[in-house]
C-alpha cells in the first residue's frame, strides 16, 4: 500500500469525563493495569492543555475510590501470576513492576513478601523445565542456559548451583564464572 492510497486519519475529539471514565472502566475491563499505564492511555484521549489533566486526575481517583484501581493489589497479582505462572526469578519480575510504573519503594515491598519462602533454585529448575531446557551438553549450551537463567531474572549464585549440580567440568564453570 502506498502513502498516497491511505485514507487520511481521522483525529478524535477528546472525550469528556464521563466517557474518559467509561473507556478507562472498559480499558481496566480488558487488562488490570497500573496507575501509570491508564494514565499513559487516558493521555490520548484528552486535550493536551490542564484541562485534560485535571479530566484524568479526576477520572482516576473516582477508579481509585471504587476500589478498580489499586497499584498494589496490582502488583501482588502480576508478582504472583509471573512467579507461578512463568516460574521467573525475583530480579524479573521487579523489573516488569517498574517498567509498569509501580513505585521502587511498593514494588519491593510487594516482592519481600512473595519470594520470602520462595526456593529460586526450584524455582529456576521450574523455569527450565517450562522452557524445555536440559542439562548443556556442550560450552556453548551452556553459556545458553546462562543468558536464559539470567534473562528469567535469577541471581548468578542461584545459577551456579544449577550449574554445579548438573556436574560440568570446573573448566568450563570456571569460564562461565568470567562472564559474568
Amino acid at each position: 500500500m502506498t502513502r498516497a492510497s491511505r485514507r487520511p486519519s481521522k483525529v478524535a475529539e477528546p472525550l469528556d469525563e464521563k466517557q474518559l471514565f467509561s473507556y478507562a472502566v472498559a480499558s481496566l475491563g480488558r487488562r488490570p493495569r497500573s496507575v501509570v499505564q491508564l494514565t499513559r492511555l487516558m493521555r490520548m484521549k484528552v486535550e493536551k492543555e490542564e484541562t485534560g489533566r485535571l479530566r484524568i486526575a479526576s477520572v482516576l481517583e473516582k477508579l481509585k475510590e471504587y476500589g478498580f484501581l489499586d497499584d498494589a493489589a496490582f502488583a501482588t497479582n502480576f508478582t504472583r501470576l509471573r512467579q507461578d505462572n512463568q516460574h521467573f526469578g525475583r530480579r524479573r519480575v521487579q523489573q516488569d513492576l517498574l517498567r509498569k510504573g509501580i513505585d521502587p519503594e511498593l514494588a519491593s515491598e510487594t516482592l519481600d513478601a512473595a519470594y520470602e519462602d520462595v526456593d529460586e533454585e526450584a524455582l529456576a529448575r521450574q523455569h527450565l523445565a517450562r522452557k524445555r531446557i536440559k542439562e548443556p551438553a556442550s560450552e556453548k549450551e551452556s553459556k545458553r542456559v546462562v543468558g536464559q537463567l539470567i534473562r528469567a531474572g535469577f541471581s548468578t549464585g542461584v545459577i551456579f548451583k544449577i550449574l554445579k549440580k548438573w556436574d560440568l567440568p570446573e573448566d568450563l564453570l570456571a569460564r562461565l564464572e568470567e562472564l559474568d
